[in-house]
């Protein structure tokens, strides 16, 4: 192993921690900025169809997240059992526990591949019986789940290349296949440059088509830099340990993000009862809120190796100071996002060729659902500490209280009223929830995981 491979990953025991959080964080905060863009021009684009194509799309969301739950969430339990090996000094096990997740990740892959060519219809048929919005949502859930394997595998690679250290290869794979997504969205949806007018399969097939750009970026980076993590192939024997391991953290992480794409479905009932403008007014704000929330996930990405590889060296300074800082900056991020949904909601629906009727119920909705943003941030944070030091069933048991037992039982009961903006309130009410509980955890987690640390 040559020098300047040890160096990049031992310099998350001994860079300051500030400096290092920021050359961590950086490149995925841009990547994930590039990421929330292209999700955004998606819908700008979609929405220029007509209205029920824009609520297919946000009607085919909870799928979609659900699928990106367990991509993502199997790479935190990589992303973290790898770094803290690292820490530990033990490359080999480091190695043999990335191949495991790369097991997980490509049977994952399979079973989303089998539901989105078989139920794609069927979960539309469950939301509404308007058949353009079927038809539209049914060809864009068969087409990014039939593809999958793309997306599952640049994620696995990119959390590889995160845990030591080399974050802005994965800015650069990520940040490509967005760009690539953004300028074949057009093409596809609309038939520019000789290509068929697709509709709303040609948004799918642009995302798909960055994904798989992203994916082949993401492995040749790591195959020909990642020295210091390699892949034993040969004599490989899967091991019920390694993959414990990783499904004891990664299992919360999805179960996490999977809370939420069920909150989707349910938010989008509810809100279906008022009219179906409710829902692609909720989808917008999904989209425009990534803007905010993902430089805070792309802020967690570049904490996580931290916490985890100081966790695995004993250094509880680090780690403290670690999160300290993270949780300022992400304050500090959302504060700015909700002065932006507080000050100019109608520009930004306007983005999206809002109607009267559409201004009449985001406007409020808008500033109402992002007054969660402060907390989130704290939040959001936190829990990322609590899966990076193998205390991943923390931040699952904080958000089903948020999404399952306060969020979605007080906007049915706030719709029972008949007043969609009353529905709002739910999201405000949830995440107040939610800071308590992550406030006790957070104590817990203090006084039996990182007091009994030595320095």
């Amino acid at each position: 192993m040559k020098p300047e491979a040890v160096r990049s990953s031992d310099r998350l025991g001994t860079m300051p921690e500030g400096q290092l959080l920021f050359r961590m964080a950086l490149p995925m905060i841009l990547a994930m900025l590039v990421q929330a863009l292209y999700n955004i021009v998606d819908s700008i684009y979609v929405a220029q169809i007509s209205e029920n194509a824009l609520t297919a799309v946000s009607l085919a969301y909870p799928m979609q997240t659900l699928m990106i739950a367990v991509s993502t969430g199997l790479g935190v339990g990589i992303n973290s059992t790898v770094s803290r090996s690292l820490g530990e000094g033990d490359g080999a096990r480091a190695g043999r526990l990335a191949l495991h997740g790369l097991l997980l990740i490509l049977a994952s892959a399979a079973v989303f591949t089998a539901i989105g060519l078989t139920g794609a219809r069927a979960f539309m048929d469950t939301q509404t019986d308007i058949a353009e919005i079927v038809e539209g949502g049914t060809a864009y859930v068969s087409i990014c789940m039939g593809l999958c394997v793309f997306q599952f595998v640049e994620i696995t690679f990119e959390r590889f290349l995160q845990a030591t250290g080399r974050t802005v290869h994965s800015m650069i794979s990520q940040g490509v296949g967005a760009v690539v997504n953004i300028v074949f969205d057009p093409i596809l949806i609309f038939g520019w440059l000789g290509f068929p007018a697709m509709g709303v399969a040609g948004a799918a097939a642009a995302t798909v088509f960055g994904q798989a750009v992203a994916c082949v970026l993401s492995i040749v980076f790591h195959v020909r830099g990642n020295r210091e993590l390699r892949l034993p192939l040969r004599g490989f024997r899967p091991q019920r340990r390694a993959f414990r391991q990783i499904l004891s953290i990664g299992v919360p992480s999805i179960l996490i993000q999977a809370i939420g794409s069920l909150m989707s479905y349910g938010m989008n009932r509810i809100l279906l009862g008022f009219v179906s403008t409710a829902a692609a007014v909720f989808g917008v704000y999904y989209k425009l809120q990534s803007i905010i929330f993902m430089p805070v996930f792309g802020l967690n990405n570049g904490m996580v190796p931290i916490v985890a590889y100081n966790y695995g060296a004993r250094k509880k300074s680090r780690i403290v100071r670690t999160v300290r800082l993270s949780c300022v900056t992400a304050v500090a991020m959302m504060a700015a996002g909700l002065l932006l949904m507080q000050l100019l909601p109608e520009t930004l629906l306007l983005l999206f060729d809002a109607q009267e009727q559409m201004l009449r119920v985001g406007v409020p909705a808008m500033r109402i659902m992002s007054l969660c943003f402060l907390p989130a941030g704290f939040c959001i944070v936190i829990s990322s500490v609590f899966q990076a030091l193998g205390n991943g069933v923390y931040s699952m048991i904080t958000s089903f209280l948020r999404q399952v037992v306060v969020l979605l039982p007080v906007a049915y009961l706030l719709s029972l009223a008949g007043r969609v903006e009353l529905v709002w309130w739910a999201f405000p009410i949830a995440e107040v929830a939610s800071l308590v509980f992550t406030l006790l955890f957070l104590r817990r987690i203090n006084r039996r995981v990182l007091q009994p640390l030595e320095g």
